[in-house]
C-alpha cells in the first residue's frame, strides 16, 4: 500500500509520502513511473495538500472531483468543514466515478473508500471511509507502513525542531520496514495560520 504521514510542530505543518506503486507482488518504483501520493489543492484556507492510501484509482478521482467543486464548497479548515465537503462530494463519487460504496454487510453508512490525510495552514486532519474526520495535534500516518511511521515519529518528535524532520523520519521508517513502501519521499511543508 503506502506510507503517508502528516505532522504539526512549531508553527509548521508537513505531509510526506513514499512513491511506490504495487500490483499484488509486483512493485513499480518511482524510477519507472512518476507516482505521487500527495496532491495540492487550492482552497479558501489556502494551499492544501492531500495524501491518500489505497487503490491507485482513488487518486485521479479524488483530485478531479475536488477540483471540480466550486471553491466556496471546497472548505477544508475545520473538522466540520471537511466533513461537509466530503459529504457533498460523496454523491458525485457515486454518480460520476462509479464508486462502490459497500465494504461490509454491516456498514453503518455508505463508504467513500478513502483513507486521507489533509495538511494546510489550519492544521492536519485525517478522513476515513465513513467520512469520519480527525484533527491531529502532533502527527499521524496512514497506509501499510503506518505503524512503523508512528513509532519513528513518536521517537523523534521531542528531539527535532521541524515538522519536516518528523515527517521524514516517519516515511523513512515506513520505507525501511514496510514491503509496500519505497522512496524517494515527497515532502511538502506550510506555515500554520498565525505563525511567524
Amino acid at each position: 500500500m503506502t506510507t503517508v504521514v502528516a505532522v504539526r510542530k512549531n508553527g509548521q505543518v508537513a505531509i510526506a509520502a513514499d512513491t511506490l506503486v504495487t500490483f499484488g507482488d509486483t512493485r513499480l518504483l518511482h524510477r519507472f513511473e512518476d507516482n505521487t501520493k500527495v496532491f495540492k489543492l487550492d482552497a479558501p484556507v489556502g494551499p492544501t495538500y492531500i495524501g491518500m492510501a489505497g487503490t491507485v484509482a482513488h487518486f485521479p478521482v479524488l483530485r478531479k472531483s475536488l477540483a471540480a467543486m466550486p471553491p466556496e464548497q471546497r472548505l477544508l479548515a475545520t473538522r466540520d468543514e471537511i466533513f461537509d465537503t466530503f459529504s457533498r462530494l460523496h454523491p458525485m463519487l457515486k454518480d460520476h466515478f462509479f464508486l462502490q460504496t459497500k465494504e461490509d454487510d454491516n456498514d453503518p453508512y455508505e463508504s467513500s473508500q478513502f483513507s486521507v490525510l489533509i495538511a494546510n495552514a489550519a492544521g492536519i486532519f485525517g478522513l476515513y471511509s465513513y467520512r469520519e474526520v480527525f484533527e491531529f495535534k502532533e502527527f499521524w500516518g496512514i497506509g501499510s507502513g503506518r505503524s512503523f511511521a508512528l513509532g519513528a515519529m513518536h521517537a523523534v518528535y521531542g528531539r527535532v525542531k521541524t515538522a519536516r524532520e518528523v515527517a521524514q523520519a516517519g516515511v523513512n521508517a515506513g520505507c525501511t520496514f514496510d514491503r509496500n513502501s519505497e522512496g524517494p519521499v515527497d515532502i511538502f511543508t506550510l506555515k500554520m495560520k498565525g505563525s511567524r
